[in-house]
């Protein structure tokens, strides 16, 4: 306690302890104040006056501590209010101050922490501390807890964030891949599925847990390929391939390879899934192995047209000139009229081969689908039975291909005379034509180019067709009907016409449902102002010539064949020289003078074609008339302006451009 002279009550041994006491208080950081019951200061020490800047002459024994509340009042040490009001608050709660521990803040700024205490049948002892320091070191911990708890926080949140951007660049990735991408563990259980398995089963990819392959893939379609599922769960990786039915594509056909996930010690930890839609691949590959042996069956068909239509040529020349002889008319009914209908026969026969091969050219012309497809369906109706429903959409504008409009109909009423006979004449049958675009992948897979293409679609109920009659169906002679019904030439014929006029056909079929027949068709831009009607054919009248028309030279191989057409120019007026062959046509034109003809067939053994004859005589003879006979035409390029007889002909036909070259 602090002593002044008038603390005289104080014995001189009892004053000096009580100097020691007061001076080891003063060294006390502490701010220390002592007071009575009837609060009156009994004891301080010089830190309680500096911390809470008390005037030293207001300390002293027994001075009245509510003294120190209201100069504290008064200077704003407890914020704003009146100084009595705050003191009478203050004393008001001092019996609750005995056991206080609370902060003050100066307004200064410093901070202190005060606690009292009760010293029994005494008073009240309270000690002052100033905690500025420890309060701002507690601060800039707290404040740098805070930022590293921040900056963990948002640490975390990047973290996470970039492994959602992860996950969804992956998911992202496998969705948009033309795969279905699957994950399961070793539980059997799914734990990711691409958006490939949404678009087929109809799954929840955000639930991978709840989809089963049995269910999705149907028992059946499960049991066959679980054998391979066992094996990726012994660690094997395997891959097969298996049909399977989907929600909205139907029955396709799958490639799917599992892959393992091995831990340590060979334990199996799940399996990587891999699925691909290969049907279109399958498809394909059909295709181009049909388009081999289509390629093959043309080039036979080629060779044998050569020498058949030779054949023909020869029995048909003959024959009409039998037919001309006043002897023989009494055999021109029973014989000799017969004889050249099996003839004209038999070139229609070689006409379709050609046809499929794509040796036969083609009158192409701009056409109207629409035109086409209305006046063909009128000749359906007359050639097909009443029984048969024959239903026929039009395209809503006009559609312009380039076609040979006779080969077109052929065509159509091939497919529609199919159709009959497969629902017995009772079914029905719907012709509908569009327009779409193929794009790049399309035109791959059907061997055209890409572009826009009209669609035409012949569709019937009918019995259908397996898979190994689907696969023959364009073969030449391939036919499921009996010898009276049909020659096995129909679908082949539309096969070569089609490849010919650079479209495709797609057919499907299923037994007992029908079968749909689709044909493609290049669309062209063209207005309809810029068609013309195609010229009437004059009728011939065949010339009765007296004078003579000059030398011609007659370029062929058969013998035969030269022979009748030798007699033929003689009588049309021409002095004729032969040659068997190119190198001596090319050696005659060399050497003589003076010819008005060439009438040469195209293919002939030899170094040197009916081309390369025609390229010669241009070259020496400019002006010579030039005439081309072939039982096929091949894929050399034959001058536009040069005439074409196809083999076999009629003396008529040769007539009518022997006129036109006089």
């Amino acid at each position: 306690m602090k002593i002044n002279k008038k603390d005289s009550f104080i014995e001189p041994d009892e004053a000096l302890r009580v100097l020691v006491l007061q001076s080891a208080l003063d060294l006390v950081d502490q701010g220390i104040s002592l007071v009575d019951e009837q609060l009156r200061l009994v004891a301080w020490n010089d830190a309680f006056l500096k911390l809470l800047d008390f005037p030293l002459e207001m300390a002293h024994i027994g001075a009245d501590f509510k003294s120190f509340i209201r100069f504290n009042a008064q200077r704003g040490e407890f914020g704003p209010g009146q100084a009595d009001e705050l003191v009478d608050a203050w004393i008001g709660n001092i019996a609750h101050l005995a056991s206080r521990d609370i902060e003050h803040v100066r307004p200064n700024g410093r901070i202190l922490s005060i606690k009292g205490f009760k010293v029994p049948q005494y008073g009240y002892i309270t000690l002052y501390s100033d905690i500025t320091e420890q309060k701002l070191r507690e601060k800039e911990i707290l404040n740098r807890n805070a930022e590293l708890e921040a900056r963990a926080e948002a640490k975390a949140q990047e973290l996470l964030m970039a492994h959602q951007r992860n996950e969804a660049r992956i998911r992202l990735i496998t969705d948009s891949i033309p795969a279905l991408v699957a994950y399961f563990g070793n539980d059997r259980q799914y734990h990711y599925v691409n958006r490939g398995y949404q678009d087929w089963f109809g799954v929840d990819p955000a639930n991978p847990s709840t989809i089963n392959a049995r269910k999705f893939l149907g028992t059946t379609t499960y049991e066959r390929i679980r054998p391979y599922i066992m094996q990726a769960l012994q660690g094997q990786a395997v891959t097969f391939e298996y049909e399977l039915m989907t929600l909205h594509q139907g029955e396709r056909i799958a490639r799917t390879s599992l892959i393992p996930e091995v831990g340590e010690g060979g334990s199996f930890l799940g399996c990587f899934e891999l699925t691909f839609d290969i049907t279109d691949e399958r498809l394909a590959q059909s295709r181009l192995l049909r388009a081999q042996k289509m390629e093959a069956l043309g080039q036979l068909t080629g060779g044998l047209a050569h020498d058949f239509n030779n054949i023909l040529t020869v029995i048909q020349g003959n024959l009409l000139n039998l037919a001309d002889q006043p002897d023989l008319l009494r055999y021109e009914e029973e014989y000799v009229r017969p004889a050249v209908e099996a003839v004209q026969r038999g070139a229609d026969l070689i006409r379709g081969l050609l046809n499929f091969s794509r040796k036969q050219p083609l009158k192409s012309d701009i056409e109207d689908l629409k035109r086409c497809i209305r006046s063909t369906a009128q000749w359906m109706r007359s050639a097909l039975p009443d029984s048969l429903v024959i239903e026929v959409e039009y395209p809503e504008s006009p559609l312009y291909i380039n076609i040979d409009a006779n080969q077109f109909r052929d065509a159509l009423l091939n497919i529609a005379l199919n159709a009959r006979d497969a629902t017995d004449g009772k079914g029905t049958l719907s012709i509908r034509c569009t327009s779409s675009r193929i794009d790049s992948e399309g035109a791959k897979s059907l061997r055209v180019k890409e572009g826009l293409y009209a669609v035409i679609s012949l569709e019937d109920d009918g019995c259908g067709m397996d898979a190994e009659t689907l696969s023959r169906v364009f073969e030449p002679f391939f036919t499921t009907k009996n010898a009276t019904r049909g020659t096995g030439l129909g679908m082949s014929m539309v096969y070569g016409f089609i490849q010919q006029s650079e479209g495709a056909i797609d057919l499907r079929s299923t037994p007992g449902v029908g079968t749909t027949v689709t044909m493609m068709f290049p669309l062209i831009d063209h207005k309809p102002s810029a068609l013309h009607p195609p010229e009437p054919i004059p009728k011939l009248e065949l010339p009765r010539r007296t004078d003579r028309l000059g030398l011609a030279l007659l370029i062929e191989d058969d013998a035969s064949i030269r022979q009748w057409l030798r007699r033929e120019l003689v009588n049309f007026g021409y002095a004729v020289i032969e040659a068997e062959n190119g190198e001596e046509g090319i050696m005659l034109l060399e050497n003589m003078k003076n010819i008005q003809l060439i009438l040469s067939d195209v293919v002939m053994p030899g170094n040197y074609d009916g081309i390369d004859v025609i390229n010669k005589s241009r070259q020496r003879h400019p002006g010579t008339r030039t005439i081309l006979m072939s039982g096929y035409v091949p894929k050399a390029n034959i001058p536009a302006d040069v005439p074409l007889l196809q083999k076999p002909f009629t003396r008529e036909e040769l007539f009518k451009l022997l006129e036109k070259t006089a």
